[in-house]
């Protein structure tokens, strides 16, 4: 029997590769996607390669994305993404990717959808998976995206154009609210004689915020070094559940084994440098990232301009730009929070990425 192929580009977004689809171009039943979405990614590989297909054995190679005209006022574009696991079966829509978002806009004007006047465009993305709103603005020439350029970001090689990213009220993006428990920190037990401080912030995409300290670390370690650790990971993975929990996103622990992607853990230090404000390790479907997803970069730059909070704590010189270390250097963004009454709200966040066409054609999935 044939093998079932479909329309398809695959772009670089960030530090992400994506596969997209046009929405027309799949199956109108969303139940038919995972399955597809499984084969071309090459998952589920016990190997961790995805030899038998696009994905690169690590989550920010096994991703997609699925486009479509808005009919929403605000916005021109709708987005879904999903988080294609590398080992198992399991396809997870429950939260936005940042590094794919930079590839949304530019695909937006190739499908003209979007019809950009001047130099510069400006495509407004309704991402469904958060229901949250995303502004890209990105050079055009004679209509097109310009993909060439002379900006670099940390962890891609040469320059490309930037895209800059801005959310537009990004807090309570899976919970409903920026801190999900009201509270800047919480703690979490593993037993009655040991726990672990923790700061649950949903900005972007909800996240776990510890102190690499507080669970036998520098802060300093390369993603190679936390991966060779089977027990930290497990750990690691415990307290992201129990934190799911408390953030209201899984009923109980096993349920939280579902969600590969949110919410994600991040291992909080000092700065190491004057070029940061402090530093971040982040595990990302179970695998040590090797830069940082963005969206929990937002949801970090957020967090430490709120006083309280894990990262306010160890965060140092923090002005209106955040800078935060990470494996492949420095990241720079833009967060504005207010605070109103004892509420803390997220107005906006914003980044610059690079984003690049690499191929289009068929998939066979």
């Amino acid at each position: 029997m044939a093998q079932r192929s479909f329309p398809a580009v695959y772009m670089r977004g960030g530090t992400s590769r994506v596969v997209v689809f046009k929405k027309d171009d799949l199956p109108s039943d969303p139940a038919l996607w995972n399955e597809i979405f499984l084969s071309c990614m090459g998952s589920p590989d016990l190997h961790g390669r995805q030899l038998d297909g696009m994905g690169g054995g690590i989550s920010s190679l096994s991703k997609v994305c699925v486009l479509s005209p808005s009919l929403r006022e605000d916005a021109d574009v709708d987005y879904t993404f999903a988080q294609v696991s590398v080992n198992e079966a399991k396809v997870d829509y429950k939260g936005n990717c940042g590094n794919v978002s930079s590839a949304v806009g530019p695909f937006a004007v190739m499908a003209g959808w979007v019809k950009p006047a001047g130099n510069e465009a400006c495509v407004r993305i309704f991402n469904t998976n958060t229901a949250k709103v995303i502004h890209a603005y990105f050079p055009v020439e004679n209509g097109e995206p310009v993909f060439t350029g002379d900006f670099a970001i940390p962890g891609v090689s040469g320059t490309a154009a930037p895209v800059r990213l801005e959310f537009q009220q990004p807090g309570g993006a899976v919970t409903g609210k920026l801190l999900p428990t009201g509270q800047v920190c919480d703690t979490l037990k593993f037993s009655e004689s040991e726990s672990v401080e923790v700061s649950l912030v949903d900005a972007a995409n909800p996240c776990v915020f510890v102190r690499a300290q507080d669970v036998g670390l520098t802060g300093a370690e390369t993603p190679a070094q936390l991966e060779s650790s089977g027990d930290l990971l497990k750990k690691l993975d415990l307290i992201r559940r129990m934190g799911s929990v408390k953030m209201g996103i899984a009923p109980d622990l096993e349920t939280a084994k579902n969600s590969i992607a949110i919410p994600y853990i991040a291992l909080v230090s000092a700065p190491s440098s004057d070029e940061m404000n402090f530093s971040m390790r982040v595990i990302a479907s179970g695998q040590p990232h090797k830069a940082l997803p963005l969206t929990v970069s937002l949801c970090a730059a957020v967090a430490a301009k709120i006083p309280g909070t894990v990262v306010h704590e160890l965060a140092q010189r923090v002005t209106d730009e955040v800078q935060i270390g990470m494996p492949s250097g420095v990241l720079k963004l833009s967060a504005e929070v207010t605070t109103e009454m004892g509420q803390w709200t997220a107005v906006s966040g914003s980044f610059f990425r690079t984003a690049r066409l690499l191929f289009a054609g068929r998939i066979f999935g």
